[in-house]
């Protein structure tokens, strides 16, 4: 005769909370500590809701935290960038001002909802806007020590009816017509200027950023050697960033992106194929392959080279939005621009040659760090 037995299971209680531990030596600063102690709650299970935000043009007046937060630590180092640790009932912040009005502003705490409040309230009317007679918001993507990193930054801009005059008579219509282009205009992918240095393309693409910005994001890639070399980053950026506004339904209103890239001579030459490997390849697929379908991304490229000497893959019928050689002004329109024909050259100056004419520069070459960049 079989007897059943009822056996009872004690459960076991379940693991302690993952315990936090700092070690510290002399190569650790002020500021590593603050980072430890910030994570701690969050390490420990205590505050398991963390939520954070970069920001840019913060006001130097903005306290950065909310109401009532107690002070715990703080920070300050020689290159101008500080740091603050301050707790309140259920929460931690965390906040790291830099020395160029940047911010970065984190929050632990015991629910999300709570995260979300206080994260809110820190950073409640801290940005000053972006003025909007001159100024237009681009995007910078640059590859961290880590990871790929995207900065806002307001750049000063003029509408293309204000520098028309600063390009030859025979461009006014093909730029007209790209300054004018609308979402269901666009066929081709690349914008390509190529020309001498010095003749406007960048003021060209600060211009289209402005006219575009109600449909079209302008970012600028500031390491496009190291974009087109790792498809990791390649991905980030071209998913970016989306900045539309909501829509009626409560969606977002997805805007098209123009990436910038300027002084790509080596990526597009008649040679890119042997001298960046697979760097070409990846950027004509993000221009009219698989992943620029993907995603509505548009490329604006600058180069210095002549068109003959470029890889014909890049200049193919259909793949380019707009080609455009962007050259000097003839030696008439120069004079016009000047005011005078003293000291224009007979066959014509470049616009960075007119203003450093205009500014009295001997040579007629532009020096110094008001006329450096801003005309290449």
């Amino acid at each position: 005769m079989s007897v059943l037995k009822e056996v009872h299971f004690t459960p076991e209680p379940p693991p302690a909370e993952l315990p936090m531990r700092v070690w510290l030596d002399d190569t650790d600063s002020a500021m590593d500590v603050i980072d430890a102690l910030a994570l701690s709650p969050f390490a420990t299970g205590e505050q398991p809701w963390s939520r954070s935000t970069e920001l840019e043009r913060v006001r130097p007046e903005a306290p950065l935290a909310p109401a009532g937060a107690k002070p715990v630590r703080a920070a300050r180092e020689d290159n101008g960038r500080e740091a603050r640790l301050m707790r309140g009932e259920g929460w931690t912040l965390r906040v790291i001002r830099y020395r160029n009005r940047a911010a970065t502003v984190s929050v632990t705490a015991v629910n999300d909802e709570l995260a979300r409040t206080v994260l809110e309230e820190a950073v409640k009317d801290a940005v000053e806007p972006v003025p909007e007679s001159d100024h237009v918001e681009m995007g910078f993507w640059w590859h961290g020590p880590q990871f790929p990193r995207r900065s806002d930054k307001p750049i000063t801009t003029s509408p293309w009816s204000q520098v028309t005059g600063n390009y030859a008579a025979s461009l006014h219509g093909p730029l007209s017509r790209l300054m004018a282009i609308t979402p269901a205009e666009v066929h081709g992918r690349l914008i390509l200027l190529h020309g001498p240095p010095g003749t406007g393309k960048t003021t060209l693409l600060r211009t289209l950023a402005r006219e575009w910005r109600s449909w079209c994001q302008a970012d600028c890639v500031l390491d496009p050697e190291r974009l087109f070399n790792s498809p990791g980053y390649l991905m980030e950026v071209a998913v970016g960033s989306d900045d539309g506004e909501e829509d009626d339904s409560g969606g977002r209103d997805r805007k098209w992106r123009l990436l910038i890239l300027e002084d790509c001579d080596e990526l597009i030459g008649s040679g890119a194929k042997e001298a960046t490997g697979q760097g070409l390849s990846r950027l004509l697929n993000l221009t009219d392959g698989l992943l620029g379908h993907g995603r509505d991304v548009l490329v604006a490229i600058t180069t210095n080279e002549n068109l003959a000497r470029l890889h014909p893959a890049v200049t193919r019928p259909g793949r380019c939005l707009a080609q455009i050689e962007v050259g000097a002004l003839p030696h008439g329109e120069a004079s016009r621009w000047l005011g005078t024909a003293g000291g224009v050259p007979s066959h014509g100056a470049t616009l960075a040659e007119l203003f450093a004419l205009r500014e009295g520069v001997a040579g007629g070459a532009p020096t110094g760090p008001e006329t450096v960049g801003l005309y290449l």
